[in-house]
């Protein structure tokens, strides 16, 4: 028999009642719980009221901050001539400025024709059309000589393409090229007419081919270009690139060292150079042919070149080319003397306008006005108005009782607790309070204002124009009445802030008690719980000590009942 199951032998059910009365002993357990449970809601409204309290601080601290005030706005009389900016503090005051010169940058353009001709020889019956180094790759499809379609084809040679136009025209016009001077011509005993609106080949636009009203049509300049694409050492340059038999080409802008090697392309080298600190875009001109270097900076300051090892800015006409000098911005101020800058942005440094920043962007005259930037003081305002409501709508909804539609009244989680109130109290004294040592007719918010709405700790900007006067006209007491060193209310509140939620602050302070108040109830509850499962299991054995005796018991009864039952009969 399993005397572990309950009222076998005694038929009392006596483990429900062990579970009953263990469950008894755990009402105190229970009450715990519930403590532990509106200490940790307790927490998280406190938690709430801190984060809100930190965003005001945040505002707070912005408007005691004497910068706030000295932030300017500037405005130009010619928006199309100039723009400028003011630093904080700077000096409330027009400028008239006029530009006579912007400043440009110093360009240093290559010679033209760096790129070598079409074909080495006047025999072009080997050049592919779609190999030639045009400026501009010549696409397949027909375009018209003399009113007569000729298709042009991939795989097509120049020689074939010459053949083709003899062909289409009877003969009457021939086309010929010549190495030396680089150029296609066409010639006939007539007029020749090129093009028509339904060509869809771009040949005679890639060989510069153009009506000229005459029987004789030439290319208008060289043909051949260099191959942005090609490695440098097949990139069709008249003077060919080489590396100083290194296998590492090296030259300086501005020295800056540029390396290169004959695998490069010379889109790479370009890109490399425009990537480096050399201060220089670098580019190609197809149409004419040739490399140009300008400054990324303006100014009359020059590019300097050097080839290290090999001859890339030489190949590239850099080098022999012709540098067009920057020009300096040229302006005066209020009609005194010429002044320059190497940019167009003029600065305290070259103006001696203290924290005023000017950019030219045209010849001619503009007004530039520094003023106080009132519109980020009053947007200042405004945010501390909204964070300082938002603190109190927290505390409120945290502290309030509220009552349903059955008359049920449930009070806040924090209804009981001082501290939340006295945060809202204080706050709201401080705020609509007069600032001491200011002139009584501008020391206080109202006088901003900024009012009390009447049915609780909130405020409200009921009166703008006021507000918007006082910046205007009293800037300084404006700025006394949140900004003062020693009275200031933006230092008052900073200084209380800090006093809450400031590392050791009372805020601070109360969420760790209650944490470590919270974790010592959890010693409770397991220390009690300890002496339920004892009183249990002390309970659990008696009882089935008992159920044991029972159980002997009744084994007894029925021998006796056994043995005496024989005897009598």
């Amino acid at each position: 028999m399993d005397l572990g199951l309950s009222g076998l032998a005694s038929n009392l059910d006596w483990r429900t009642l062990v579970d009953q009365l263990s469950n008894a002993e755990r009402v105190p357990q229970t009450r715990l719980r519930t403590d532990q449970s509106t200490i940790a809601r307790q927490n998280a409204a406190y938690a709430a009221i801190q984060t809100s309290l930190e965003s005001l601080q945040t505002r707070v601290q912005s408007l005691n901050s004497t910068a706030l005030f000295d932030t300017r706005s500037t405005t130009t009389s010619d928006e199309k001539m100039s723009s400028a900016t003011a630093s904080a503090g700077a000096t409330i005051a027009s400028y008239a400025f006029n530009v006579t010169r912007l400043a440009t940058a110093a360009k240093r353009v290559g010679t033209s024709d760096v790129g070598s001709s079409l074909n080495a020889t006047n025999d072009v019956s080997g050049l592919l059309v779609s190999a030639a180094p045009f400026a501009t790759t010549v696409t397949t499809g027909t375009f018209t000589v003399n009113g007569k379609q000729i298709t042009i084809g991939a795989s097509d040679t120049m020689q074939t393409v010459f053949d083709n136009i003899q062909a289409a025209t009877g003969s009457e016009v021939a086309a010929s090229y010549d190495s030396v001077a680089d150029r296609i011509t066409l010639s006939s005993a007539n007029p020749i007419v090129l093009g028509s609106a339904t060509d869809t080949s771009n040949f005679l636009q890639a060989a510069k081919l153009n009506n000229n009203s005459s029987g004789t049509v030439t290319s208008t300049t060289q043909l051949g270009v260099v191959k942005l694409s090609g490695a440098l050492s097949s990139a069709n340059f008249t003077t060919p690139i080489a590396d100083g038999g290194t296998g590492t080409g090296e030259f300086k802008i501005n020295g800056v060292s540029i390396t290169f090697t004959m695998a490069d392309t010379v889109t790479g080298v370009l890109k490399r150079i425009n990537d480096s600190p050399a201060g220089v875009t670098a580019s190609y001109d197809a149409v004419n042919d040739r490399f140009v270097m300008a400054n990324k900076v303006t100014g009359d300051i020059g590019v300097a070149l050097e080839d290290v090892a090999g001859n890339f800015l030489e190949a590239s006409g850099l080098t022999t080319g012709t540098l067009a000098r920057g020009q300096n911005l040229l302006y005066t101020v209020d009609g005194g003397g010429q002044m320059t800058s190497q940019t167009n942005t003029i600065t305290e440094t070259s103006s001696g306008i203290t924290g005023l920043s000017v950019t030219a962007l045209a010849t001619g005259a503009s007004t530039i006005t520094v003023a106080s930037d009132t519109t980020v003081i009053k947007t200042a305002i405004n945010d501390f108005i909204a964070e300082y409501n938002k603190v109190q709508s927290i505390i409120d909804a945290q502290t309030a009782s509220t009552t349903d539609a059955k008359g049920k009244v449930t009070a806040g989680i924090l209804a009981n607790e001082g501290d939340a109130d006295d945060i809202g109290t204080r706050l709201r004294r401080a705020v609509t309070g007069e600032v001491s040592g200011l002139a009584a007719t501008l020391n206080q918010l109202e006088d901003l204002g900024i009012l009390s709405n009447g049915t609780d700790n909130s405020v409200k900007l009921d009166k703008e124009a006021k507000l918007d006067k006082a910046l205007a006209e009293n800037l300084t007491t404006v700025r006394n009445i949140f900004a003062d060193s020693s009275n200031g209310l933006a230092k008052k509140l900073n200084t209380y802030l800090e006093s809450i939620i400031g590392d050791s602050g009372s805020l601070i302070t109360r969420q760790a008690n209650n944490t470590k108040q919270s974790a010592a109830i959890d010693v409770q509850i397991a220390d009690l719980e300890r002496i339920v499962l004892s009183n249990r299991d002390r309970m659990l054995q008696s009882f089935v000590a008992m159920e044991t005796a029972q159980s002997n018991a009744n084994q007894q009864l029925s021998f006796l009942k056994q043995r005496f039952g024989t005897s009598s009969s």
